[in-house]
């Protein structure tokens, strides 16, 4: 495979992941790391400094739309951002000595952990439930905009998911998945917010996240400028195709897509692992 043929590839599998970060709020990572790692043999530190670099890409491609949309609660980003940068920061100085086949191991139970977890139902006692006291003192409540108008909403369980997000932040630094999948969970289950909003404003969220840990990687060597600048390119043109689907696409078919994605990466991220080939 010539150069022109990588970058190529690369760029493809990068317009997937980023249409995937965008419409779900994975933030693309989940299919940057097994493309790099399983697909072209790049040790996975390498593939999670790319990772990193094209989920800040895929932030500044959908946030900036779903910010416009209404959809995203910014005030409710901007305080979790506290605890998933610290989070981050921390992961990224545990990579630099963890075994890679662990790291990929690590990285396939993430994420069926987060396909099983995304995969139930809310309990409709629990929707309609008043909204968390500290919620409404940090005025962290919003509308989500639908067909007929918009829709309130409140958050809950603040403190809980505030811990989960600096647990994401851990994940972000460590696997370079820009910890996503468990910023939606903490938002869709825990705090029982609409599965929209949980999305865009996991992908307000990310850029921050992963900008934290991304240094960390430029300043050891992890992130290959040759790697990187078609899997950004990709990203971006992928996001912001996610951005246009997202806006029309219904809640469960994107929590079906969610699912089937991350549980088929997470498989074969584990299996590789296992086998040391990582």
């Amino acid at each position: 495979m010539n150069v022109l043929e990588l970058t190529a590839l690369l760029g493809a599998g990068a317009c997937a992941a980023g249409f995937v970060g965008a419409l779900t709020g994975l933030g693309g990572g989940v299919v940057i790391v097994p493309l790099l790692t399983l697909g072209l043999g790049v040790d996975i530190r390498y593939a999670v400094g790319t990772a990193l670099v094209s989920v800040i890409a895929t932030s500044s491609g959908a946030a900036a739309a779903y910010v416009k949309e209404g959809f995203s609660n910014l005030r409710l980003g901007i305080f979790f951002e506290v605890a998933t940068t610290l989070g981050a920061l921390g992961g990224a100085i545990v990579a630099a000595w963890a075994p890679t086949n662990a790291i990929a191991i690590v990285f396939g139970l993430v994420l069926l952990s987060s396909a099983a977890f995304s995969w139930q139902r809310h309990p409709a006692i629990v929707r309609d439930a008043p909204p968390g006291p500290l919620a409404v003192r940090l005025k962290l409540t919003g509308t989500l905009p639908e067909a007929g108008g918009t829709r309130a909403y409140a958050p809950r369980k603040i403190p809980l998911a505030f811990g989960l997000m600096g647990v994401a932040g851990v994940l972000s630094g460590l696997l370079g998945i820009g910890s996503g999948a468990f910023k939606v969970l903490a938002m869709d289950r825990v705090m029982q917010l609409p599965y929209k909003v949980s999305t865009t404003t996991s992908n307000f969220m990310i850029g921050v996240t992963a900008a934290a840990s991304a240094g960390i990687y430029v300043s050891r060597g992890y992130v290959d400028p040759g790697l990187a600048m078609p899997v950004v390119l990709g990203v971006l043109a992928g996001a912001a195709l996610g951005t246009r689907v997202l806006a029309t696409a219904r809640a469960g078919a994107l929590r079906f897509f969610f699912t089937t994605v991350i549980v088929v990466l997470a498989l074969e991220m584990i299996v590789q692992g296992w086998k040391g080939t990582v």
